[in-house]
């Protein structure tokens, strides 16, 4: 196998990209993200058992939808659908995102390439309804994947990319992909209370201690870094927003570390 570029029968067709998505009551926003995803060769929906319209959504947008209602984590719902992908290339794409006409552009430049590798991406944060230009981002994840080094996802929690093989370049897309993180304060509690448990669950796992000084050290910590180091100061109120919420997740992971510990779960769906 080589790295780049692919040579013999591969190079003489167009390689093709599956777009893969997981929901779960996600009606308000899986139009948009199944939209900027229609150009991929196939767009699959793996579905957790929505009590919305997400699914009906979904398939008016002509996306191959498929429905598990038996849920086991996100590792196997990655590995589901992973069984119905047929791309030489698999891109994950969450429901709250959105690919833009330029990160279209990179995507498929990067599909016809032919190379042999995997691809993490930053975001733009869009959030209360504007988009957070100013906020740095420095996550990196890893979503798009040359279909044959990925052999399956592993993990009750944090699900982790199992590969066929271990010297495996990776990239950093160059352009950002927009996610749309917190719609509304209502939302935004919701994913409060889901990231901070699935966040609590991992420490416990990992053997961390909690506390309520751990939590407020750390959600102290982490509201200083995005609103003063990553400039969210510069992003008006929503900005201000951004970076009050993922710090209280900071805090009651913590917390729920101390007090939940007996109760956490990876059983937490998206």
């Amino acid at each position: 196998m080589t790295n780049s570029p692919l040579g013999g029968a591969a190079a003489s067709r167009k390689l093709t990209l599956t777009i893969g998505i997981l929901t779960l009551n996600e009606e308000d926003n899986i139009k948009a993200c199944i939209s900027s995803a229609s150009f991929a060769d196939q767009v699959i929906v793996v579905d957790s058992g929505s009590t919305d319209r997400t699914t009906a959504i979904a398939c008016e947008q002509g996306a191959q939808v498929y429905r598990y209602d038996d849920w086991q984590g996100f590792a196997v719902q990655r590995n589901r659908l992973l069984a119905h992908a047929t791309g030489d290339y698999v891109f994950f794409l969450d429901a709250d995102e959105v690919i833009s006409p330029a990160f279209r552009e990179e995507l498929q430049a990067i599909v016809q390439s032919g190379t042999e590798a995997i691809w993490m991406v930053r975001w733009r944060m869009v959030a209360f309804g504007k988009e957070l230009k100013y906020l740095r981002s420095t996550a990196k994840v890893e979503r798009l994947f040359w279909r044959g080094l990925l052999r399956e996802y592993t993990g009750v929690v944090h699900e982790e990319a199992q590969l066929s093989r271990g010297d495996v370049p990776r990239h950093l897309m160059k352009t950002p992909l927009l996610h749309y993180s917190r719609n509304t304060v209502h939302s935004s509690l919701e994913k409060l209370t889901q990231y901070a448990m699935l966040g609590a669950a991992k420490r416990a796992q990992e053997g961390a201690r909690g506390g309520i000084w751990r939590g407020m050290a750390s959600s102290v910590a982490m509201f200083l870094r995005l609103y003063i180091l990553h400039f969210g100061f510069l992003c008006g109120g929503a900005g201000f927003l951004y970076c009050v919420f993922v710090a209280l997740e900071s805090f009651f992971r913590y917390v729920a570390l101390a007090y939940d510990r007996p109760y956490l779960s990876g059983d937490v769906r998206r």
